[in-house]
């Protein structure tokens, strides 16, 4: 299926990008519609976005202009797309010192534009002030306490600083208000087994995460059965369980989740063994109802099955 401009092309392929931006032409040559639909401006947007992620900034910059027209300068999402803009034209750390100012200067003015918040965040992160990315976002969340994404990416900033056990907390506030997004579940179950591995995790803390991460990644394939990162988290974990042999702990008075009994931990083990081979198998043959896999996922999953003897 073709890529749609009426979808955010951020986490599209390369090539799929490309598609949409090569639309540009086409949908530039002509005035917008005067009688103007929410999918009209959405194209507009997704195409600017698309357009910087493929180096095409003089079709962004088009795209720009027709959004900041109708929906004016003042525009709190026009002006974050405005300073994205800008940073894709900047070609040098002095240039995005510039932008990084301009959005102190909006923020003076006015504290609680979120976009411009976020894109300052976002433009921190990049510029390699990690520290001062998770200050802000800190700030941001105090303010909007209620906001899954913030306290998404505060987790990931905190992990990309080795911050475990504060990128769980993180990552446990987001599920307070997503309690379904298998996604997170399957985050938070990456980031518990990390914690595990980390030299500093004695017997007793690496067993609690180790616990944990195993419920994570059941709980994410148990939310959506052919999860891909959910049956390679289980893997990996119950594949350690069984060659560690971890003995099963005692059920704690505070009511934390323990390690099943081996038995349990080597059907888990089985079922995601049997689960990443059906997806590796229908995904390499291309499949219908089975394409939308990432590549490098399924390459990994195909390794591990590999390092365990497994020939898929």
């Amino acid at each position: 299926m073709a890529p749609s401009l009426l979808f955010n092309p951020a986490k599209l392929p390369p090539s799929e990008a490309l598609q949409l931006a090569q639309q540009a032409p086409v949908v530039l040559q002509g005035s917008p519609s005067p009688s103007e639909t929410v999918d009209q401006w959405a194209t507009y947007e997704n195409l600017l976005l698309a357009c910087l992620r493929t180096g095409d900034d003089e079709a962004a910059a088009k795209c720009m202009d027709q959004l900041e027209a109708r929906f004016g300068a003042d525009n709190e999402r026009v002006m974050a797309l405005r300073g994205l803009l800008s940073e894709a034209q900047a070609e040098n750390n002095g240039e995005l010192e510039a932008v990084l100012k301009q959005y102190d200067a909006i923020l003076e003015g006015n504290n609680t534009n979120l976009p411009i918040t976020k894109r300052r965040i976002a433009l921190l992160r990049s510029m390699g002030r990690v520290s001062d990315a998770a200050s802000a976002l800190v700030q941001l969340l105090d303010f909007s306490p209620t906001d899954a994404e913030a306290w998404s990416e505060l987790a990931d900033l905190y992990f990309t600083q080795g911050l475990y056990s504060q990128a769980i907390y993180a990552l446990e506030e987001v599920l307070l208000l997503s309690p379904n997004a298998w996604n997170i579940h399957a985050r938070l179950g990456e980031v518990q087994y990390m914690a595990a591995t980390t030299s500093g995790s004695g017997g007793g803390a690496q067993q609690k995460y180790l616990a944990e991460a195993l419920k994570r990644f059941a709980r994410s394939i148990e939310l959506c059965d052919d999860y891909l990162r959910g049956y390679y988290g289980l893997k990996l974990v119950t594949t350690r369980l069984l060659k560690e042999q971890v003995k099963q702990a005692k059920q704690t008075d505070d009511g934390e989740f323990t390690l099943p009994d081996p038995k349990t931990i080597e059907r888990l083990d089985e079922l995601a063994t049997a689960k990443l081979s059906e997806i590796v198998r229908h995904s390499t043959l291309k499949d219908r109802g089975w394409r939308g896999y990432d590549e490098r996922e399924v390459a990994a999953a195909r390794e591990l099955l590999s390092q365990n003897g497994i020939e898929r």
